[in-house]
């Protein structure tokens, strides 16, 4: 038997190198993580929140950006195998997905910050919890108009003929303008006319006139608003809006002498997340005072944890009118179909 040569000793060397260093490669190589949640939040998420969520976990995410409507589809889809391990979704919206066993409760105890935050942000004993609060007015162009919009009934001004543009109701805030046109329409405060659809139906329909589209996808409606064809969008986020007026853009945001809206935001974990573990440090990071900081000066949305300082200039909550989410979800797919066989 001939003694192994040189080169092949070498060879041999290399390969069984090359096995050990394999795991340790592995284990360096970063952990994946797939995030559902809004289009509209997806600049500011990956410009200013993603990149310190994954030095400080040492993960990559993969956000999938879209309305909360068809979050809850694709998790309806993959309900056997699930894609998303966490997702970003507005309460109503959060409602279904807890009924049809979606998302799975999360727990203090692998979730620090979940019991660090202002109450009612924690819902049903823990299946998602607020992460922010952003509110709803009527955004505008100051390019186009010197002053603000006073009331909700502004948008329904003859002068503004082709030049609003509201939601679909398949986004969340398509509610707000719904909403407005109901208590305009009954005359009653809004913890009553949120009740009194067919109203709402009947007052909205008279604002085909005004509108110049009715949009599913929110930076598509601003770009319209910046360019100045759209003058008002009813029912606008804080976030969708006041970020854009933050980097130059010729927009505002109004909250009308009538009222404006409140709109908590949910985090859920998944239920059967790939990503497991990852999920929920995933989530106690969106609830710490280090992203809400953050999401506070660059998304213009109210914090939720206790720890986290709210900046000036932001509404009272207290002044801002939350719905019934149980209602709005309970009734909003018809609500969804009707909107689109009398508002097309």
């Amino acid at each position: 038997m001939h003694p192994p040569s040189r080169r092949s000793v070498l060879k041999s060397g290399a390969a069984l190198a090359a096995i050990i260093a394999a795991p340790a490669r592995l284990r360096a190589a970063p952990k994946e993580i797939v995030i559902g949640g809004p289009a509209g939040a997806a600049k500011y998420f990956n410009a200013d929140l993603f990149p310190v969520l994954e030095k400080k976990l040492d993960c990559k995410v993969l956000y999938e950006g879209t309305n909360s409507l068809t979050n809850l589809q694709k998790m309806q889809a993959d309900k056997a195998a699930p894609k998303i391990s966490v997702v970003i979704m507005d309460d109503p919206v959060m409602l279904p997905a807890a009924s049809d066993g979606l998302i799975t409760k999360m727990s203090a105890s692998s979730i620090a910050n979940l019991g660090k935050l202002v109450d009612g942000s924690v819902h049903q004993d823990g299946m998602w919890a607020n992460y922010q609060r952003p509110w709803a007015g009527i955004a505008y162009s100051t390019k186009r108009m010197k002053t603000a919009p006073a009331k909700w009934s502004d948008l329904w001004d003859a002068k503004y003929a082709s030049r609003v543009i509201v939601p679909s109701l398949s986004n969340t805030e398509g509610f707000w303008t719904l909403l407005a046109a109901a208590r305009l329409e009954t005359g009653k405060p809004y913890k009553d006319a949120q009740y009194e659809i067919d109203a709402a139906f009947k007052k909205v329909k008279e604002l085909k006139a005004n509108l110049l589209n009715v949009y599913t996808n929110a930076p598509q409606a601003i770009n319209l608003m910046e360019q100045g064809e759209a003058w008002m969008i009813g029912g606008q986020f804080s976030a969708y809006t006041l970020i854009r007026k933050a980097e130059g853009s010729p927009v505002d945001l109004a909250v009308p002498q009538d009222g404006g809206f409140a709109m908590p935001s949910g985090i859920a974990k998944v239920a059967g997340a790939p990503a497991g573990d990852l999920a929920d440090a995933v989530i106690d990071f969106f609830l710490s005072p280090e992203a809400q900081t953050i999401l506070a000066d660059k998304a213009f949305v109210a914090p939720t944890n206790k720890g986290t300082p709210t900046p000036a200039g932001f509404p009272d909550p207290a002044s801002l009118f939350a719905p019934d989410w149980a209602f709005v979800a309970k009734n909003r797919a018809a609500w969804v179909d009707r909107w689109s066989k009398e508002m097309t």
